[in-house]
């Protein structure tokens, strides 16, 4: 088996950062793969490399970015052994959380529908052609390619989880010169103020953070004067000044520590510095969207909600409210 090469994995997004003029950030990435994948190895890293080493080469594949299913095809299909192979290799990969993906016919049926989120959030947006788009928190990279298909030049996703990585690369390597790459870093780590995205989404990551108002603070960092923020987390309801804090686990989630109004949320983002902050999108998030299937086999939403009544958690909280804000940094 190959080892993992991180060095070529984003060989082509450093150089790409060096010709446009960001040496000083190219630096600072290779710096932190280097540490990630040289002096604090994952022990799992190589088990999922042996699953990806299983899936087919094909140099006819072509991805089709502008589905509901990020698809993965080649005119002539894959023999059965290639097939059997290439299932053994996507299930290695296991569980697959965020999607929908499909790969030569094989449909990977996430633990979530992703697509729906996207369905929500896309008509709200502006136009992503010819943007670069940061995705924060972005799991594996399905976004990612649903914005590269909606016209952006160059995507950038960031999330530590390497399993995560592993699933965005088993759909890299049909599609490797395409400007879409998934850094796995978490946002603390990038350079402040970058200022170099056009647009930059956050999507169920707020309520995991203990400082709400900084990581709005960092996301308005990543952005250009003028740049958009999309903004999506989990919400109650509730007057301006009212917020949730779990007294311990929220959907049986330990790392759940605000959950705001919306009137909150928008008076958060005027205080970031953010402006012309609007909800866009208010959505209960229900037992079709997020659950268990055959690629995601353990526990999912409706086991974390109360048996008798659906509307709340299992700890008595009001069930899970996902809103979109849309803001925009000033300049």
């Amino acid at each position: 088996m190959a080892e993992f090469n991180w060095r070529t994995t984003w060989s082509d997004m450093l150089l790409r950062l060096e010709k446009e003029g960001w040496q000083d950030w190219a630096e600072a990435i290779h710096q932190q793969l280097h540490r990630r994948f040289v002096e604090n190895p994952h022990g799992d890293l190589p088990r999922w490399q042996a699953a990806l080493n299983q899936l087919p080469d094909r140099r006819d594949a072509i991805v089709y970015n502008d589905r509901s299913e990020v698809t993965v095809d080649s005119l002539v299909p894959l023999s059965s052994p290639e097939s059997e192979q290439m299932e053994q290799g996507l299930r290695g990969l296991m569980p697959w959380r965020k999607g929908p993906f499909r790969f030569f016919g094989t449909l990977i049926d996430t633990e979530w529908r992703s697509d729906w989120k996207w369905d929500r959030v896309a008509p709200a947006l502006s136009s992503l052609e010819g943007r670069r788009v940061l995705d924060v928190g972005c799991g594996s990279g399905y976004h990612l390619w649903r914005m590269f298909g909606a016209g952006a030049a160059e995507v950038i996703g960031i999330d530590p989880g390497l399993l995560f990585l592993c699933q965005f690369l088993a759909v890299k390597r049909y599609q490797p010169a395409s400007p879409v790459d998934l850094l796995p870093l978490r946002i603390e780590e990038l350079a402040r103020p970058l200022e170099y995205f056009d647009t930059t989404f956050s999507m169920g990551v707020l309520y995991h953070r203990r400082s709400p108002i900084d990581h709005l603070l960092e996301l308005k960092d990543t952005l250009r004067p003028g740049g958009e923020l999309v903004l999506e987390t989990l919400v109650v309801e509730g007057p301006q000044g009212y917020t949730l804090m779990p007294e311990d686990r929220y959907g049986r989630m330990r790392n759940v520590w605000f959950l705001p109004s919306c009137d909150t949320l928008l008076r958060w983002m005027a205080r970031a510095g953010l402006e012309e902050a609007r909800v866009v999108d208010m959505t209960i998030t229900t037992t079709e969207e997020q659950r268990a299937t055959d690629w995601m086999q353990f526990q999912s939403l409706e086991h974390f909600l109360d048996p008798n009544d659906p509307t709340r958690t299992i700890e008595g909280y009001p069930g899970p409210r996902r809103a979109t804000i849309i803001a925009r940094k000033p300049g």
